[in-house]
């Protein structure tokens, strides 16, 4: 089977945003909405409730042929059957996540502000790398800021898609796909919208217009 394309709405769930039995249904309508990767981010200390919910988001996903990520956590990424995971500065590294998902799962690196780690990163043999916070971000309101000028760089010099994360918005995200990203990683964006579909639509339509120009 081959990886599905990374480019598009990258839709990240928050635990804090629903009651968790309406998680599938919310992540339906992102899908719905246009949300080309789905990533399951929750922080609770419940492995058993989050294995059970992982489980329902990766059956849901691949019915609708959208990869679902796993924040920080390769354990319940194999146990799920998800697609790949998502990794942070104090999670596992990379090519241990490889060794346990295999070739064909979708292994993510944050790299926040820091071109090095964006390096070492593809050097492990990632799949994607996310660059952020861009914007004042609710979700990690300390989070790093980062400039434009890394996605234009890693566009140039590096072989793998770039994610844009941290307060993007369907205003202010067409400046991150014009400088070269290929995701824009949306939490609140999309799950804290009074119209999640509408929200996700939003977001996509402007991946829908820089594809229009080539």
């Amino acid at each position: 089977m081959r990886k599905a394309r990374l480019r598009g709405l990258y839709a990240i769930t928050d635990a804090t945003l629903q009651e968790p039995e309406q998680l599938p249904e919310r992540v339906a309508q992102a899908i719905e909405g246009g949300a080309r990767l789905v990533q399951y981010r929750d922080k609770s200390g419940d492995r058993a409730a989050r294995l059970r919910q992982a489980r329902v988001l990766a059956e849901l996903c691949r019915a609708h042929g959208v990869p679902l990520i796993i924040n920080d956590d390769t354990r319940l990424a194999a146990d799920s059957g998800a697609d790949g995971v998502h990794l942070g500065r104090d999670d596992e590294d990379p090519a241990a996540a490889r060794r346990r998902l295999g070739a064909q799962a979708i292994i993510g690196v944050s790299c926040y502000d820091q071109w090095p780690r964006a390096l070492q990163a593809v050097e492990q043999g990632v799949d994607y790398i996310a660059f952020g916070r861009f914007f004042p971000s609710r979700t990690k309101p300390l989070a790093v800021q980062a400039s434009l000028d890394l996605i234009r760089r890693a566009k140039q010099q590096l072989a793998v898609p770039v994610a844009a994360i941290g307060g993007v918005t369907a205003q202010n995200g067409a400046q991150l796909v014009a400088a070269g990203a290929d995701m824009l990683a949306v939490v609140r964006g999309v799950f804290a919208a009074p119209d999640i579909r509408q929200a996700a639509r939003a977001y996509a339509a402007l991946f829908d217009r820089d594809d229009d120009e080539y």
